[in-house]
């Protein structure tokens, strides 16, 4: 029996990727579960191919971005459950383009989700893991929460954000019930960079794909087993994947010059948008 075997989990960005992954483990480890996604088709897809049907799964159609939403999400499951034991807030989505080619409008959709979705999702749920004998709240950042690239400003914004958030309430949740965890995806392979914004209108789904994947060396289902391992240990933060720690140790040893030993802006072309974490 694994811990999250009889417990609650909420996972947020559940249709695809490491959300997916996360949902059909903990399914088979005999985790309840509460998911969502923005695509519907993607998130049934996803309770489709859980193995086992005797444990409950309730899957909810929901833009994290939308504030109002996201708490009544949270709202009705305090009132079909009482509390949660595991809030994973995954959702994500990439945008690649200069500042000075950037439009408000693809910026706001970024922060939308990838910001302001990882902070509505631990505010809407807080109250929920207070309430379990051992909560455990982890928030999805990135290598680019710890780097920084070019034409991954506002992606960069987004999780250096999470990161910033995350480890603030951290402390602030030191002596309680609940854990939180940061974690920082390096290259997973999922269709992140395939339904990204911005760059080079010429580039195809598949194009951005292909070329993301090239730096992909993690599979979402190795993501996902490493994340509970991360909630049973109860680490305050999780690196996944080799290209994760060597950025890390780089970045404290060259705090300046790490972008030149990296050679970051030799692998990204100016209006490039293939090179996003996680």
């Amino acid at each position: 029996m694994t811990y999250s075997s009889g417990r609650c989990a909420v996972i947020t960005g559940a249709g695809s990727g490491i959300g997916r992954a996360l949902a059909l483990q903990l399914n088979r480890r005999g985790c309840a579960l509460y998911i969502s996604d923005i695509n519907a088709d993607t998130l049934q897809e996803t309770v489709q191919q859980m193995e086992r049907s005797d444990i409950a799964c309730d899957h909810q159609t929901l833009d994290v971005a939308d504030r109002q939403a996201m708490h009544a999400w949270a709202e009705r499951i305090a009132a079909a459950r009482g509390s949660v034991d595991i809030v994973i807030n995954n959702a994500g989505v990439a945008l690649g383009d200069r500042v000075d080619e950037m439009s408000y409008e693809n910026l706001d959709w970024l922060m939308g989700i990838n910001f302001w979705g990882v902070i509505q999702g631990s505010m809407a749920f807080l109250p929920l893991l207070k309430k379990a004998e051992q909560g455990h709240l982890v928030n999805i950042s990135s290598l680019f929460g710890i780097i920084a690239a070019p034409t991954q400003s506002a992606y960069n914004a987004a999780k250096f954000g999470v990161r910033g958030f995350t480890e603030s309430l951290r402390q602030e949740m030191k002596g309680s019930n609940v854990h939180v965890c940061c974690v920082h995806p390096g290259g997973i392979a999922t269709n992140i960079a395939r339904d990204s914004r911005g760059g080079d209108s010429a580039s195809s789904p598949d194009d951005r794909d292909r070329q993301f994947r090239k730096f992909a060396r993690t599979t979402p289902e190795s993501a996902a087993a490493q994340i509970l391992r991360a909630v049973e240990k109860k680490k305050p933060r999780l690196l996944l994947g080799t290209d994760a720690k060597i950025a890390t140790f780089l970045s404290r040893l060259f705090p300046v010059r790490y972008p030149e030993i990296m050679r970051l802006d030799s692998m990204v072309k100016p209006d490039d948008n293939t090179t996003t974490a996680h």
